[in-house]
């Protein structure tokens, strides 16, 4: 591995969702805001977003990964996501993601007629992930 490269583990309760050792820079959304990461990059470890994280590669052909929340850590020379759940774009089930998405919309109309807001709270959550994995899946085309 080159020193200009590092190696991208995403994980999740089900299994390990992507494990290569080429990437040249990571951009994802943490709770401080989007960072972009290269190799030698001091030592973190950040809370994650529900968004899309960007592995790029030197050859120009970058990935992407819907990541719903969780951390990073990162070493210098190994990047290690822990998500609560991660789909590569190719993996998405795009009918399921926008059957998710209208399901979720309903419940907020319906929490916010109800004025309950920890209902309220989860969908908003749920239309979130929705969202971010209809948003990662076309990235993929």
């Amino acid at each position: 591995m080159a020193d200009n490269k590092f190696k991208v583990t995403i994980i999740t309760p089900d299994g390990t969702v992507y494990d290569k050792n080429d990437a040249t820079m990571l951009v994802m959304n943490t709770s401080g805001g989007q960072m972009g990461i290269m190799a030698n990059h001091i030592p973190l470890i950040a809370a994650l977003e529900i968004s899309t994280v960007q592995i790029k590669h030197d050859t120009g052909t970058d990935e992407v990964a819907a990541v719903n929340g969780g951390i990073i850590q990162f070493d210098g020379k190994n990047a290690l996501i822990a998500a609560d759940s991660a789909e590569m774009p190719e993996e998405i089930d795009i009918q399921r993601a926008e059957a998710a998405k209208r399901r979720s919309e309903s419940a907020i109309e319906k929490a916010k007629r109800e004025h309950d807001q920890n209902a309220l709270a989860r969908a908003e959550v749920h239309l979130k992930r929705a969202i971010n994995r209809l948003n990662t899946s076309k990235l993929n085309q």
